[in-house]
């Protein structure tokens, strides 16, 4: 697969991006393609490459020391993931990326966007951002574990990947493709309690609820439950 390079001002860091920047950022890319299941890199490798998602979709997620698994966030298409080795010399991948199905990146040296950064002010500007936002992703994460019910937590944890990666369907519904066990992972709570939610919002028509995807029937139902409006 050949990519146009303009394409890449799709990535949220390269949004002010000249087009001879871009020809060079896509110059220095190599293309790795991965099936379900595998993996872009594993937490504590040492981060030689960033990444660009270009087809298909990935999971960040973290290992404790006893084995336990926390999802992190969902990658969809033009976002950027594993980027620590372009602002931090010899840094190691801080999650684990695995493919939730076929899915093409591209790889860049971390030290080329790193060496890009030193004469391109848009380019730090760009990944201050985006670390931002996951700071405060994960701040708000925090929050809701530390003080919201588990039905909120959950509704909130679906609004979020809506907006990563759902997709709408004809009659107004959004479709999230992941499992039920991904979802009690991102909301902190257990398979059972998730089955049991689901399964009662299923029953009020708000879901409907499969083993690898959820499909919104009423979404701003959703959004009463992680806001606490009143019906």
């Amino acid at each position: 697969m050949t990519i146009d390079p303009m394409k890449l001002r799709q990535v949220s860091v390269f949004q002010n991006a000249t087009d001879d920047d871009l020809k060079l950022i896509a110059r220095h890319a190599i293309e790795r393609s991965i099936e379900e299941g595998e993996f872009f890199f594993f937490q504590g490798d040492n981060a030689v490459y960033f990444y660009i998602l270009i087809s298909g979709r990935a999971k960040l997620m973290q290992m404790n020391p006893a084995g336990q698994q926390v999802n992190l966030r969902t990658i969809s298409e033009w976002q950027m993931f594993g980027a620590l080795g372009a602002v931090r010399e010899n840094a190691t991948y801080p999650a684990t990326a695995e493919a939730l199905e076929h899915s093409t990146a591209l790889a860049i040296k971390s030290d080329y966007l790193r060496e890009l950064m030193q004469t391109r002010p848009y380019l730090s500007f760009g990944l201050m951002k985006l670390m931002t936002s996951y700071i405060q992703e994960m701040q708000e994460r925090y929050r809701e574990l530390a003080t919201e019910k588990v039905e909120r937590r959950i509704a909130r944890v679906l609004l979020r990947l809506t907006s990563q990666m759902g997709v709408k369907t004809k009659d107004g519904s959004i479709e999230l493709t992941f499992t039920r066990q991904d979802l009690a992972e991102m909301s902190g709570t257990t398979l059972y309690t998730v089955s049991r939610v689901l399964s009662e919002w299923e029953r009020q028509g708000l879901v409907e609820a499969g083993r690898e995807r959820v499909l919104i029937r009423k979404p701003h139902g959703v959004v009463q439950i992680a806001e606490e409006l009143n019906p």
